[in-house]
């Protein structure tokens, strides 16, 4: 492109891939708070000047929350030198030489004393956030003491100026090793780990809770995301009944169904895509045309909303919830089962039967939560729950207006060879809507859907909704709830 058009780019890209608009929008849906990277490269020359330029955009981003009641943590994801030696940090060389040149480590020291000296009156920044995702991988062996010595320092860097601001320290290896936490550095502090493509359950996150109770932290779920609806719903409701703080990533991402916002690809992306990676020639006039194209599908007025992310995360209706994402308070609280078998790979702590079924019967080896792109599990390969005579669980939704629900509840029919039908009760906070139906809704060879709605508006806020198996042991593949439109 050339430096003239490059340095274009940049400065529209910086300008409008997030606006006012989006932290308007972040508030209005019931969020609290945005996690900002930061390259360093954009705010600080490399003899450790600040650039004006790059510093005002953090500027303007801190005075948007403050505008729309939101905390905002300044998160370092690109640290000179590089922290993690990938493709997420900017790294020069593709290698963590922030743990092996000086330069690069002072530059870091000095880059936090900066931000700590511009924002330690802010009261719309909530924390720095001092490393993403350091030393993946075989690194987070051979640097660990260099990482805990390095927390430290930048620690006593910045209290030297700022004692107020929460610290936040992310574990090695994509922030999930947390072997070098054994102390306590700082009392306003807290432990980050983030969270991808892993069971959404609580021995997963054993490790951390652990911690919390061993160091007496908070602990701060800083990115998780990136997978399909039905492992979204089941992960946010882990990290609430744990008493978690979140957040999820990312809020916006070009041609997605797994994030809030996505962007629309400009015409001839693939083109351009195909010329990244040495698959096809493209002039650079061109080349220039779609980069502009895509500059102007920034701003989120030109994006698709995805309302079912945002749904997902917060349980809200309308939700389609997975049989296995049921709330993790524990039994007699979210369930109770007798004769239960539970998985070891699954949710293994609660007492409950899942079965992973292909194409009606059981499935070999682990559960894959691998949904990166988006899509739900293939057709045919089902998570299932399964209820005995008298067991009950327990979902939650969170309604943002009073309305009467409608539930829908499928359930598999090849469960009944019997063709009876599957005796349900459904309650609502503990008041029954629906016991022992006559007959499904709906079916067809494979499932029956058992539908109901509550007779009256629930108010606004959170609900616990109820499913007894009564009569007939009962397998559950989902549930669906929608506000309904009736009066």
């Amino acid at each position: 492109m050339g430096r003239k058009r490059a340095a274009e780019f940049w400065q529209r890209f910086r300008g409008t891939f997030i606006d006012e608009q989006d932290l308007a929008q972040i508030s209005a849906e019931g969020f609290n708070h945005v996690r900002l990277p930061i390259n360093w490269r954009v705010i600080m020359t490399g003899d450790g000047r600040p650039i004006d330029e790059g510093l005002a955009h953090i500027d303007r981003l801190v005075k948007w929350c403050r505008a729309h009641r939101l905390w905002a943590v300044l998160d370092l994801h690109g640290a000179p030198g590089g922290q993690t030696g990938t493709n997420i940090d900017d790294s020069p060389n593709g290698k963590p030489e922030l743990f092996t040149d000086s330069t690069c480590r002072s530059l870091t020291i000095r880059l936090w004393q900066l931000l700590a000296l511009r924002y330690r009156d802010e009261t719309a920044v909530a924390a720095y956030d001092l490393l993403n995702e350091p030393l993946p991988n075989d690194y987070q062996h051979a640097y660990a003491a260099d990482l805990a010595v390095l927390y430290q320092d930048l620690t006593a860097a910045i209290r030297e100026i700022d004692p107020h601001h929460l610290i936040s320290y992310e574990g090695a290896h994509w922030a999930t090793n947390w072997d070098i936490f054994t102390d306590v550095w700082d009392q306003n502090s807290l432990l980050q780990f983030h969270k991808y493509w892993s069971p959404p359950d609580r021995p997963s996150i054993a490790p951390y809770l652990d911690a919390r109770d061993r160091l007496g932290l908070p602990i701060y779920m800083g990115e998780g995301g990136e997978n399909n609806l039905a492992w979204v719903q089941t992960a946010f409701q882990l990290y609430d009944d744990c008493g978690i703080s979140w957040n999820f990533w990312p809020w916006k991402k070009l041609d997605t169904i797994t994030s809030p916002v996505s962007i629309n690809a400009p015409a001839g992306w693939q083109r351009l895509a195909d010329y990244a990676t040495g698959q096809a020639p493209l002039p650079r006039d061109e080349a220039w045309q779609i980069l502009t194209g895509l500059l102007d599908a920034l701003p989120t007025r030109r994006c698709s909303y995805r309302a079912e992310v945002i749904n997902a995360i917060l349980r809200r209706p309308p939700l389609d919830i997975p049989a296995t994402g049921f709330a993790f308070r524990g039994p007699g609280i979210t369930y109770q089962t007798t004769g239960a078998t539970p998985r070891t790979d699954f949710r293994g702590d609660d007492r409950v039967t899942i079965r992973h079924q292909t194409n009606g019967t059981a499935a070999a080896g682990k559960i894959d939560f691998h949904h990166d792109s988006g899509t739900p599990r293939h057709p045919g390969d089902e998570l299932l729950l399964h209820l005995a005579l008298g067991d009950w669980i327990t979902y939650e939704v969170n309604t943002l207006d009073p309305a009467r629900l409608e539930i829908t509840v499928t359930v598999v029919t090849d469960h009944h060879p019997d063709r009876r039908d599957p005796a349900l009760a459904i309650a609502v906070d503990g008041n029954a809507i629906l016991i022992m139906p006559t007959g499904p809704s709906s079916s067809d060879d494979d499932y029956e859907t058992i539908h109901t709605t509550t007779p009256l508006a629930v108010p606004a806020g959170r609900h616990d909704i109820r499913l007894t198996a009564h009569a007939t042991e009962i397998l559950i593949s989902s549930i669906r709830v929608t506000p309904s439109t009736a009066s």
